[in-house]
């Protein structure tokens, strides 16, 4: 079943900011349905008891452009949030963090712009609030893992739970991660093939921005699974221990993505290493082809410089020989220095 996702109007986003919204009913006819803004706000302003009555699993997704004006209005109206998910949209601290508050889960984490191209500028933050009944994802730039979750639910995909759609959103992350290391791991191939054929040319600079970028997305996405982890050793009272298991194994594929990406910095290192090392060989042989080129010109300047000078007493002026008798003591001395030279580069 294929959703049709109509809620998004201009600029990406409806009237309160709302980019997509789906109704999960595990027990209904139609177990993911799409919402507009409006239908939402009617939905959270019913109050648990009476929604229990028509559907028990049910909850609702909302995913927000926070560069519109509306969206943080409209969740401070209709969503019921906790104080400390809009302290931190507002504190400008984008470290990654999971935290408990009140009855839900606050999420900070970081994810790569749709058009990715391997820019440390193409990072943004992502602010999630998790509990029972609604599920709030809010962003300033599209993102690609919770694009990639987005897909899915319009595909048919429907978790039953907060939790898990939470866990899938978590598996989207990896997959999108592992897209990436598959994608440095093809460039640096490439760079390594060029490297070993003699082509420099630029190698370094290309290397240094792949790095770059991916000790930024570690250093942002690190701490992801270690804060999850602390969080699941006392989960909240509505996360089922089946969700908790699911979020945790979720989470141990993150971190082996991490170390996969930790594991293609150090093979950066290594080929940086290694092409700063041909450079400076290149470097050392240009430098001594230059001091080869100064001794040997060495001895004939010097003779230039004396014989030059338009003084008295200049020696073999008159000798009828004294031009050959010079070029051979010019040639005497040049060898003498090209001996000495290249007996030290031996």
């Amino acid at each position: 079943m294929v959703l049709q996702d109509w809620t998004i109007g201009a600029y990406g986003s409806d009237e309160a900011g709302l980019i997509c919204g789906y109704l999960f009913e595990a027990g209904a006819a139609q177990p993911v349905r799409a919402v507009d803004s409006s239908q939402a706000a009617e939905w959270l302003a019913r109050t648990p008891v009476q929604e229990r009555a028509g559907a028990e699993r049910a909850y609702m997704w909302l995913h927000f452009n926070l560069s519109h004006a509306q969206a943080e209005r409209w969740l401070m109206r209709h969503a019921g949030l906790s104080d400390v998910f809009y302290e931190t949209l507002k504190d400008g601290l984008h470290s990654t963090r999971i935290e408990r508050a009140d009855d839900s889960l606050i999420a900070v984490i970081n994810d790569v712009h749709f058009e990715f191209s391997f820019e440390p500028s193409d990072i943004s933050t992502l602010w999630i609030s998790v509990g029972p009944r609604l599920v709030v994802t809010a962003r300033s730039q599209p993102l690609r893992s919770v694009d990639a979750l987005r897909t899915a639910v319009k595909a048919g995909d429907a978790p039953k739970s907060s939790t898990e759609l939470l866990e899938h959103l978590m598996r989207a992350q990896a997959d999108v991660l592992v897209k990436i290391v598959r994608d440095g791991t093809a460039r640096i191939d490439s760079i390594e093939d060029e490297l070993l054929a003699g082509r420099l040319d630029h190698k370094r600079a290309r290397l240094g921005t792949l790095r770059r970028v991916l000790v930024r997305l570690q250093r942002l996405l690190a701490p992801e699974p270690a804060a999850l982890f602390r969080l699941l050793q006392t989960p909240p009272l509505w996360m089922s221990e089946s969700d908790a298991q699911q979020l945790r194994a979720a989470t141990e594929e993150f971190s082996v993505v991490l170390r996969d990406m930790g594991a293609l910095q150090e093979r950066i290192k290594l080929l940086q290493e290694e092409i700063a090392a041909n450079v400076n060989e290149d470097n050392n042989r240009s430098l001594f082809v230059l001091t080869v080129v100064t001794v040997l010109a060495l001895p004939i300047n010097i003779t230039a410089g004396l014989f030059g000078m338009n003084v008295g007493g200049i020696p073999l002026a008159e000798h009828k020989h004294g031009f050959w008798i010079l070029v051979g003591i010019v040639v005497t001395f040049t060898a003498v220095a090209a001996w000495l030279a290249f007996r030290k580069k031996r």
